[in-house]
């Protein structure tokens, strides 16, 4: 009884907030993991919003713009606590972050309730805006560079194996790959799932080995992609005349030297290389890399970018105003230069379309990078 008293008086309190004109200070509630295993992923986001606000400034409209950044582990349950807090005792117009799946998802219901814009700068799964009408996504959607990838590799190989791990983003990609894939001719002869907590490859590689496919196509998160990459190559599948083709997110620039020679001349599809040849890109990787310390910039830190972008954008439109419904109604079809190239918000869908590039990896002096050869312009997610 007590517990649901208290639920009651909370949903009370989410009610009744109006975060509108009246406070001077825009107060943007930063939710991200900053400790445990993405630790990353909030790193990333943490700077480059920062950074977004070095190079703009920190006033929008008249109206003083304040950070305020919450570490949630990575737990789903922690990032929705965190957004309440954020709400109902610091007063925050807009929440923002969401580095994996299952927070957005959670924070979603937080989001809705208050009327208060969440911005998703990380998160990839494709049913994310349908959670709430009040989530506006900056990251990408993990069907747009996986239906790029098998149009583009259908037209070098007709027979693949997929590899991806057992979660929302990884079986998305497994079914958008596929569908496309074969559509254009040519043919998944398997399909694995790996368990996402520490994944043994070893067996899922030799069943490659057997299948004998021309090509095996890879998602896992980024932080695996350098042992999955090395094993390949440790267990000769390279040599066995069997390409590697990855999604973007397993060639991540802030991982890219560590994984090494094993990612060489390896193709991918994405939205985002911290080597894309734009003099903005430029200026953003090389700040970034400064102010981190020596950390590359990556997909999660062009999203938080361009989140605080789309954020500026929207509160200059809304004349300062913070009521959720208008500032909504002002990033519906936003369009702007981004470190990534063009970037525009899709009004119906409140999803992000961008380029997708195929790259390859080079050796470019001491660094490895995915250097762009290919646009896809403007995709919009194929599964809205």
């Amino acid at each position: 009884m007590r517990r649901l008293l208290r639920l009651a008086a909370l949903a009370g309190a989410l009610a009744a907030v109006t975060p509108a004109i009246a406070q001077d200070t825009i107060k943007i509630g930063l939710i991200t993991p900053l400790t445990g295993p993405f630790t990353t992923v909030g790193q990333q986001m943490q700077a480059a919003a920062r950074l977004y606000m070095q190079h703009n400034g920190d006033t929008v409209a008249g109206r003083k713009i304040e950070l305020i950044v919450r570490d949630d582990g990575g737990v789903p349950d922690a990032s929705k606590r965190l957004a309440q807090e954020l709400i109902v005792n610091d007063k925050a117009s807009i929440l923002a972050g969401m580095g994996l799946t299952p927070i957005s998802l959670a924070v979603a219901q937080v989001a809705t309730q208050a009327k208060v814009p969440l911005v998703n700068m990380g998160a990839a799964t494709s049913t994310i805006p349908a959670a709430s009408p009040f989530i506006v996504r900056t990251s990408f959607a993990a069907a747009q560079p996986a239906v790029i990838s098998a149009e583009y590799f259908a037209k070098s190989v007709k027979s693949v194996v997929t590899l991806v791990s057992d979660y929302a983003p990884g079986i998305e990609i497994e079914t958008w790959f596929k569908k496309t894939f074969e559509a254009a001719g040519g043919k998944v002869v398997q399909s694995m799932r790996v368990p996402l907590a520490n994944p043994d490859f070893a067996p899922y590689l030799q069943r490659v080995s057997d299948a004998k496919p021309e090509a095996l196509f890879i998602f896992v998160p980024s932080g695996q992609g350098a042992g999955l990459m090395r094993q390949f190559v440790e267990r000769g599948l390279d040599k066995s005349g069997i390409k590697l083709l990855g999604d973007g997110s397993v060639l991540d620039d802030q991982l890219l030297d560590k994984i090494g020679d094993a990612a060489l001349g390896v193709v991918s599809a994405y939205h985002y290389s911290d080597a894309h040849p734009s003099e903005l890109n430029k200026k953003f990787a090389g700040d970034f890399e400064k102010a981190t310390g020596g950390m590359r910039a990556n997909m999660m830190g062009v999203g938080a970018y361009d989140g605080m972008a789309l954020i500026y954008a929207a509160v200059k439109k809304a004349n300062g105003d913070t009521d959720g419904a208008r500032l909504v109604e002002a990033m519906k079809g936003a369009s702007w230069e981004s470190p990534r190239g063009p970037i525009a918000i899709d009004p119906a869908t409140r999803e992000v379309v961008h380029n997708i590039y195929l790259r390859k990896v080079e050796k470019v002096g001491n660094r490895y990078l995915n250097v762009e050869f290919e646009t896809y312009p403007m995709v919009k997610n194929p599964a809205n």
